[in-house]
C-alpha cells in the first residue's frame, strides 16, 4: 500500500503506538508539522524579492528557489507515506521533521542562490516524509469514532496557519531588514524540535512492516520527468520538454508493472478520476503560479510593503475555511460536479479582475476585491474536488485516489510557476523592460513592464482555469453530478 491508504484504513488503534491521554500531543505534533510546510509554503512568494536582492538571484534562480522544494515533494510524497508502513510511523514522521529542520537551517544560511536550492531540494525530501505522516499520526492515534473531530482541528489549524503565516512574515520582511528573511526558516527550527520532541516522547512505535516495498525507482523517475518540463520553460527550450516527456512514458510504463507502485496507473482508466485529476491539476497551475509572481509585482513593481501585500493572502483561506464545509455538504446533495465547474469559472474572473487590478495602483480597491473573488471560487471547488475525487474510485482506493490528488496538485504547482514564468518575463521584455521580472529595479521602464508581465501571467492562468471548468464538466459524466441523490 502507498502514501496513506492503510492508515486511512485502519479502524482500530494499535495500543503500541499511543495512549489514549497523550493522543491530543500527537496531534499537536501533527499540527505543528503543517504548519512547518504551511508557512514556508506561504509566505515564501513574499519573502522572494527580498531573497533575490539578498542572494544575487535571477528569475530563473528564484523560480528553482520554489521549484527545487516542489519538485522533491511532488514526486516522492506518495512514496514517503510508505515509510511509515517499513519503519513505524513515529520514526518515519519524527526523520521527516527532523530532515526538513535541518534544510530549514541550511536555507536560512545560504549565501548563493546555488546553495538556496540545494537547501531546498533537501526540503523537499523530508516534507516528502513529513506530510503524508502528519494526517497519518492522527489516522493511527485516534479511533473513528473521534478521528473527525481531530482531523477538522488540524485542518482548521492548517487554513489559520495560511492566513497568518504571510502576515507574520510580511512583518519580519517589512521591519526587520534585509536579511530578515533568514527568519522565516530560522524559525522551523524550534517548532519542529518541539514536534520531534511530542512524537518520540510520547508514542510507543513497535509496529513496522519490514516488507513494504518503497517505490523509490518510481519517485526517482517522476522527479527525473517533471525536473526536464519545468527545466524545458524556465530555460524556454522545447528539447528539455521532449526529454521530460520520454522520461514520463517511461515512468507510466514502470509503475504499471512494478510489484508495489506508489501510483495505480489503472485508476486513470477511470473517465471521473481522469478528468478531475487534469483539472486539478490546471486550477492549481494558474492558482500557484498567480500566487508566486503577484507578491513580486506588488514588492518589486508597485513598491508596496510586504506587509500589506501579505494581505492579498488573506481573503483565499478565509474563503476557503468558511466554505469548505458547506460545499462538501452541498456536493453530497447536488453532486461536485456543478460547483467545482462553477468554481473553476469564479478563480478565472478573478485572475481577469487581477490582470486589471495591477494596472490602478489600488490594493484595497484593486487587488483585495479581485483576490477575494479567487477565494469565493477556491472555496467553492475545494471540498468538492476532493468529494469527486474519493467518489471516482472504488471505496479501497479511497486512500491512494486521495493521495494521488494531492500530488496532482503539488506538481501543478512545479508546472504552473515555470509556465507562467515564461510568459511573465516574455511579457516583461516586450513592454520594453531592461531587468529581470521580480527584480528590484531603478529603470523607468520597470514598473510598468512588470504590470504588464504580470498581466500575461494572469491571462494564462484564466485560461488554465477556463480549461479546468470545461474538462470538469464534459471529462466527469452525468453520474458525477447525481451519484449522491441515487
Amino acid at each position: 500500500m502507498t502514501d496513506l491508504t492503510r492508515a486511512l484504513q485502519e479502524t482500530a488503534v494499535p495500543v503500541s503506538f499511543v495512549a489514549p491521554e497523550k493522543r491530543r500531543l500527537v496531534l499537536i505534533a501533527a499540527i505543528l508539522a503543517s504548519a512547518l510546510g504551511f508557512i514556508d509554503g506561504s509566505v515564501l512568494a513574499i519573502a522572494l524579492p527580498a531573497m533575490r536582492e539578498s542572494l544575487g538571484a535571477g528569475l530563473a534562480e528564484a523560480q528553482w528557489i520554489y521549484n527545487g522544494y516542489m519538485l522533491m515533494l511532488s514526486a516522492f510524497v506518495l512514496a514517503g507515506g510508505a515509510l511509515g508502513d517499513k519503519l513505524g510511523l513515529g520514526r518515519s514522521f519524527a526523520s521527516g521533521i527532523a530532515a526538513f529542520v535541518a534544510a530549514s537551517l541550511l536555507c536560512a544560511l545560504a549565501q548563493t542562490p546555488e546553495q538556496m536550492i540545494a537547501a531546498r531540494v533537501l526540503q523537499g525530501l523530508g516534507a516528502a516524509v513529513m506530510v503524508p505522516g502528519s494526517l497519518a499520526a492522527i489516522t493511527r492515534a485516534y479511533p473513528r469514532d473521534e478521528r473527525g473531530g481531530a482531523i477538522g482541528l488540524w485542518a482548521a489549524s492548517s487554513s489559520l496557519t495560511t492566513a497568518l503565516g504571510p502576515l507574520l512574515g510580511g512583518a519580519f520582511l517589512s521591519y526587520g531588514g534585509p536579511e530578515a528573511w533568514r527568519f522565516i526558516f530560522a524559525i522551523n527550527l524550534p517548532l519542529g524540535a518541539l514536534a520531534i520532541w511530542l512524537i518520540v516522547a510520547n508514542t510507543r512505535d513497535t509496529r513496522t512492516n519490514r516488507s513494504t516495498q518503497i517505490d523509490i525507482w518510481g519517485g526517482g523517475l517522476a522527479s527525473l520527468a517533471f525536473f526536464f518540463i519545468a527545466f524545458s520553460f524556465t530555460q524556454a527550450e522545447p528539447l528539455y520538454g521532449l526529454t521530460g516527456l520520454a522520461v514520463l512514458c517511461v515512468f507510466v510504463w514502470y509503475e504499471a508493472h512494478c510489484p508495489a507502485p506508489m501510483i495505480d496507473i489503472k485508476l486513470f482508466k477511470l473517465r471521473d478520476f481522469s478528468a478531475v485529476n487534469l483539472a486539478t491539476l490546471l486550477m492549481w497551475m494558474g492558482f500557484q503560479g498567480v500566487l508566486f509572481y503577484l507578491p513580486m509585482t506588488l514588492i518589486a513593481g508597485w513598491g508596496q510593503a510586504a506587509l500589506l501585500t501579505a494581505l492579498s493572502f488573506t481573503p483565499m483561506a478565509i474563503f476557503i475555511a468558511v466554505l469548505s464545509p458547506r460545499m462538501g455538504r452541498l456536493a453530497d446533495r447536488i453532486g461536485p460536479r456543478p460547483l467545482i465547474a462553477a468554481g473553476a469559472l469564479v478563480v478565472a474572473s478573478g485572475f481577469i479582475g487581477l490582470s486589471f487590478g495591477v494596472t490602478t495602483g489600488a490594493f484595497w480597491l484593486g487587488i483585495l476585491p479581485a483576490t477575494s473573488l479567487i477565494g469565493l471560487g477556491l472555496g467553492m471547488a475545494v471540498a468538492p474536488l476532493t468529494t469527486a475525487v474519493v467518489n471516482s474510485v472504488p471505496d479501497e482506493s479511497a486512500g491512494t485516489a486521495s493521495g494521488v490528488n494531492n500530488a496532482a496538485a503539488r506538481v501543478a504547482g512545479l508546472m504552473g510557476v515555470a509556465s507562467l514564468g515564461m510568459i511573465a518575463q516574455a511579457g516583461y521584455l516586450a513592454a520594453g523592460g531592461q531587468d529581470s521580472f521580480g527584480a528590484f529595479s531603478t529603470d523607468v521602464t520597470h514598473g510598468a513592464a512588470m504590470i504588464i508581465g504580470f498581466q500575461f501571467v494572469a491571462y494564462g492562468a484564466a485560461i488554465f482555469a477556463i480549461l479546468g471548468a470545461v474538462i470538469v464538466w464534459l471529462g466527469m459524466g452525468a453520474q458525477a453530478s447525481s451519484s449522491a441523490s441515487q
